[in-house]
């Protein structure tokens, strides 16, 4: 008689889904459009120029002027891999930062967000968590079954972000790789279909104007609304 083993669950009904392919992601306080050397770079230059530091943790950059930031724009132009957005401030209508799609596996139902790189002025805002929440939809209701954030595991911020928004920690790559001549241990971060409903309405429920006194301060905090959904907390936070 053979034992019977499990091999893991069934996956009835699914379908691979698309590679991004929304030329425009559009929410009530940001829009994000398909990354464009020409009609984006300039704006971008000037808005990154304001602070090297966001540059600290990313395998490129600073650019010290707008044709070598342009060059770098058209270098991602034409990838496959990857899917860059800019991140337009519907209030300001200024491009104030970047961030993509990588390590599109349709095959697998596996998606990645990385290279986010948000200006000074869109950092810490309602605008930067709708950019976010706008590329985590997309990614959720294409059909992906994961959607992953890594991070170089010495960047406490972006770790941190990672766990706000909604996605529980997965552990420590050791020496993943070597950036700008140093050594990165990668850490890992997931959220699974299962969980989206549940960050949905939790992203839903922080962005809502009623979350929000007349000065702007939030009523209840999302880290709080997403911490009802994530499965792990990373150590370090």
């Amino acid at each position: 008689m053979f034992e019977t083993r499990d091999i893991g669950a069934k996956v009835d009904n699914w379908q691979e889904p698309p590679r991004p392919n929304a030329d425009v992601l559009t929410g009530n306080l940001v829009q994000l459009e398909f990354l464009s050397a020409n009609k984006h770079s300039a704006d971008l230059f000037r808005a990154n120029s304001q602070d090297d530091s966001i540059w600290e943790y990313l395998p490129y950059g600073p650019y010290s002027s707008a044709s070598a930031y342009h060059r770098w724009v058209r270098g991602f132009e034409a990838a496959d891999d990857t899917v860059f957005y800019a991140i337009k401030d519907l209030n300001t209508g200024h491009y104030c930062g970047v961030a993509s799609y990588l390590r599109i596996s349709p095959e697998s139902g596996s998606i990645e967000v990385g290279h986010i790189n948000f200006s000074k002025e869109l950092q810490r805002t309602r605008a930067a968590t709708e950019a976010m929440f706008l590329m985590m939809q997309w990614a959720f209701e294409a059909g992906y079954r994961r959607y992953e954030w890594k991070c170089n595991a010495q960047n406490l911020g972006s770790r941190r972000a990672a766990q706000r928004l909604g996605f529980s920690y997965e552990g420590i790559f050791r020496q993943a790789g070597v950036v700008k001549g140093r050594n990165r241990d990668t850490a890992w971060f997931g959220a699974i279909d299962a969980e989206w409903p549940a960050l949905k309405a939790a992203f839903q429920a922080w962005l809502a104007p009623s979350n929000f006194d007349q000065t702007g301060r939030q009523r209840e905090r999302l880290a709080d609304l997403t911490g009802l959904v994530r499965v792990a907390t990373d150590p370090a936070l």
